[in-house]
């Protein structure tokens, strides 16, 4: 699982990084997010990461149409990063290097980026989807 991170004098329980469905899932308070998933993102103590592939990942399928209720994302992104409470994960050459090499057949370069960010931070990766178990990192649902 995710490191115990020190921040202002408290121990953080748990790290997470979301998934861009769970991302959008919280946002619109949509039912299929699992309890797991929703206490941890509750968590007041947790530290909750989005990933700038997120932000790829959204403007990318809503310019594409398959996203067309995104556009308040898409446009005020940060703002709403803020609003939520979560931070920021930039993407780092020692991301997109170990993304290009992890081994599986999953051929999705987001879902790969995603995995590398959450293996080389330490981070629970909060997501249903079920393809990022033949990569090497701990996943929530």
């Amino acid at each position: 699982m995710g490191g115990k991170i020190l921040v202002s004098g408290r121990q953080r329980k748990m790290s997470f990084l979301l998934d861009t469905h769970t991302f959008l899932w919280w946002i619109m308070a949509d039912a299929r997010l699992s309890h797991e998933a929703r206490s941890a993102i509750e968590d007041p103590d947790a530290l909750r990461c989005v990933s700038s592939v997120t932000a790829f990942e959204i403007a990318n399928k809503f310019r594409i149409g398959k996203l067309d209720f995104a556009r308040e994302i898409v446009d005020n992104f940060d703002t709403v990063l803020d609003d939520a409470g979560f931070q920021r994960l930039d993407i780092t050459p020692s991301h997109a290097l170990l993304a290009g090499q992890m081994p599986g057949n999953h051929k999705d370069p987001f879902d790969r980026l995603l995995a590398a960010q959450s293996k080389l931070e330490s981070l629970t990766l909060v997501t249903a989807d079920q393809a990022f178990d033949g990569f090497d990192i701990t996943r929530l649902w």
